[in-house]
């Protein structure tokens, strides 16, 4: 039998040699002088070696026990070859691998990516990320959604369902897993209450917003980006990641990638000339930067996603009167009473065209229109900021 006195005195030859230490287990010294671990035996008549590891890594005891545990697969008619080369395609096929393998799969913004890696870490691979993806029950997955609807996260407990469905059906997809057990929860817990993003429509209100806005004395970036805001009304995650590559202020456009995009597809924000105007004046303060709006700590990062939340609160407007995704809705419930044609505005909006056909030939014909459309709106805003008597932008006649 080996000792790790013996073990320590051995030398490559010339040719790779074997030195056995009982009931199957060896060791092999190759001319390279590695020394690894072998466990020999027959199954089913025929003679096989296992290997068990490299010496000192695996030590004399750790490959005894390895030994035995191989010898009493063997003992009960397992191939323990066979039966490792199952629980290797059984750690690729867990949860956990899978889960990691659809996110990074997804075609969605920097934004939504992290939201959903968030759900993953947080509740559902602690919980699964160990267990072979095909014996996941709906069970197990009830286990995970009770206890966010107890914690009252009704609204994470719906995402997150609607996430967990998804990477069950990529498992099925790629013949990794029988069924998606999500799908039988339907109506297992209890339904979160749609909450819209709080937004001021009433213009004379909205007037008051924008005098506000331009009143706002905190840092000079994000005075910018709160005067910008309502011109462009792109999300907020959009607005705070603008780089300067991505601006032309002679053309007025921000053409904004697709990877950075909800929907994945590049988007043109025409600039009105209120808004190309803030752009120059932040360009001679920001623009030797990547963003247009940089974190005040670092240049190398966009400023906080709660930089224009915190200014709207510094401002006195709390978080059920209007929020940094507001301005959307405050740009399309006004645009909409004024006349503007729906297709045109849900472009602007960088809304998703269920039609893919029509989705392509609106994305080509109806910059021109967004174009006088958002210089109107800029006008428009202008007027209730400076208290003027305001008229529509657009009558709904034309």
């Amino acid at each position: 039998m080996l000792t790790d006195t013996k073990l320590k005195t051995l030398r490559p030859r010339a040719t790779l040699y074997r030195l056995a230490d009982g009931n199957g287990l060896c060791i092999e010294v190759p001319p390279n002088g590695s020394r690894l671990w072998r466990f020999r035996y027959r199954f089913s008549g025929t003679a096989r070696m296992l290997s068990l590891g490299a010496w000192p890594a695996v030590t004399l005891a750790d490959a005894r026990q390895q030994r035995d545990e191989a010898r009493k697969l063997v003992a009960k008619g397992i191939d323990p070859s066979a039966e490792r080369q199952r629980e290797k395609r059984t750690e690729r096929q867990t949860f956990e691998v899978i889960a990691r393998e659809w996110l990074a799969r997804r075609e969605v913004s920097e934004v939504t990516l992290s939201k959903d890696r968030w759900l993953l870490e947080d509740f559902a691979i602690p919980k699964l990320g160990s267990k072979p993806i095909a014996d996941v029950t709906a069970a197990d997955v009830l286990a995970i959604l009770q206890n966010l609807e107890q914690r009252d996260m009704l609204e994470t407990a719906s995402r997150l369902r609607a996430k967990l469905s998804a990477i069950f059906r990529y498992a099925v997809s790629t013949l990794r897993a029988q069924h998606d057990p999500v799908g039988a929860l339907r109506g297992a817990i209890k339904s979160a209450k749609v909450k819209h993003h709080a937004a001021i429509t009433d213009p004379l209100k909205l007037g008051e917003l924008l005098r506000a806005l331009h009143g706002y004395r905190g840092g000079y970036v994000v005075a910018c980006a709160l005067k910008l805001a309502p011109l462009v009304f792109t999300r907020p995650g959009e607005l705070r990641h603008a780089e300067w590559a991505e601006i032309d202020l002679d053309a007025a456009t921000w053409c904004i990638p697709a990877h950075k995009m909800k929907m994945r597809a590049s988007h043109i924000v025409p600039l009105s000339t209120q808004a190309v105007a803030i752009l120059r004046d932040l360009h001679a303060l920001t623009g030797r930067g990547k963003y247009a709006f940089p974190n005040p700590r670092t240049s190398g990062r966009p400023m906080s996603e709660n930089a224009i939340t915190a200014a709207l609160r510094a401002l006195g407007y709390d978080g059920q009167t209007m929020t940094a995704h507001g301005f959307r809705s405050s740009a399309s419930t006004l645009l909409h009473e004024q006349g503007y044609p729906s297709d045109v505005i849900e472009r602007q909006l960088a809304h998703k065209e269920a039609n893919a056909v029509k989705d392509a030939y609106n994305r080509a014909q109806h910059l021109p229109e967004r174009v006088k459309m958002m210089q109107a709106w800029s006008d428009y805003c202008d007027a209730l900021r400076i208290g003027a008597d305001v008229v529509p932008i657009r009558r709904k006649s034309q």
